[in-house]
């Protein structure tokens, strides 16, 4: 039996990792992925981190060797048993017992924090907003799903930003893709721009018959980085077109398509669609079901050309 395939989405708090996720969780299938958020390893509940005057962004306030032993149970197969940590309240729940299905998605503020930790991951996405966005966003979602004022949200986002610099943004060098959910021309919060960042090191899609005409995605060549710029105001017809570019290049996992990528909402919100949330997590499937499809075959090392002793993606 094939190992499982790991992915990781590391940003910093209310970068939009658990609605990347879960669009990919609900098109492979719940009874297909193991589904974990780093805040779980936490060291202190939420009175004690004031007490310790830390905040969770600090590996210091994370079991960060408990994370790497328990990455590669889960690369390895094996069951886990791994600890809980309840946002509403901020406190640890009891234990869950963890065993890895076909994918591992792994979310959190550290997972790429040294190379050891980052060389567990198949496919490495960071999610990078600016901070404006980001801010809004960690107000939304904090005075309505975890009983914070705007005041405390806006008071913690400046105690956290040391941090921020000193341990989160660091590790986007060590991504395969970076996403940047921006706004885009027309400023519009439910049509945000989506700029990619493709690094060497995965076998990433052919784009080339996606550019031109209107609503076009653009493509650009930096050295050894690919950027893509899909435009938040893409209609839903031009979506689809894209995404079925994609999908014929992973011919293999068609019956994987779903009409349920692309959704959204901040915090108390309903749902939205963004087009080009939906073409990000295609995207980033077809990563996926491809170093599935290399593992099964008896490739181990997914990403050819992956400096794996670094974690950092090879030079070209």
């Amino acid at each position: 039996m094939a190992r499982p395939i790991i992915l990781g989405v590391v940003g910093d708090s209310a970068t939009g990792k658990t609605t990347l996720t879960k669009g990919l969780v609900e098109i492979l299938g719940s009874e297909n992925v193991t589904h974990i958020g780093m805040d779980d390893y936490h060291c202190y509940d939420r009175q004690e981190r004031k007490e310790h005057e830390i905040t969770p962004l600090n590996p210091e306030c994370n079991y960060m060797d408990i994370i790497g032993q328990h990455l590669t149970h889960l690369r390895n197969g094996e069951p886990i048993l791994k600890p809980v940590y309840q946002h509403g309240d901020g406190t640890f729940g009891r234990p869950d017992y963890v065993k890895p299905q076909s994918f591992v998605l792994i979310e959190g503020l550290l997972g790429y924090h040294t190379p050891e930790l980052s060389s567990n991951f198949d496919v490495r996405v960071y999610l990078a907003p600016p901070e404006e966005l980001r801010r809004e966003w960690k107000v939304k979602r904090d005075t309505s799903k975890r009983g914070y004022t705007e005041e405390q949200v806006l008071a913690e986002l400046d105690m956290r930003e040391p941090d921020s610099e000193s341990f989160i943004r660091p590790q986007r060098s060590r991504a395969d893709i970076v996403v940047a959910f921006q706004p885009g021309v027309k400023d519009d919060p439910d049509h945000l721009d989506a700029v990619l960042t493709l690094r060497e090191g995965l076998p990433h899609p052919d784009l080339s018959s996606l550019e031109g005409g209107a609503d076009a995605i653009e493509v650009e060549q930096h050295a050894s980085e690919r950027r893509i710029r899909i435009p938040g105001e893409i209609d839903k017809e031009r979506g689809a077109a894209i995404e079925e570019a994609i999908w014929e290049q992973m011919h293999f996992a068609r019956h994987l398509r779903t009409e349920q990528l692309g959704l959204f909402a901040i915090g108390t919100d309903e749902e939205h669609r963004s087009e080009s949330l939906a073409i990000t997590q295609v995207l980033i499937l077809y990563h996926l079901v491809t170093a599935k499809a290399t593992a099964a075959i008896g490739g181990d090392d997914v990403a050819n050309g992956r400096d794996t002793a670094s974690g950092v993606p090879s030079p070209a």
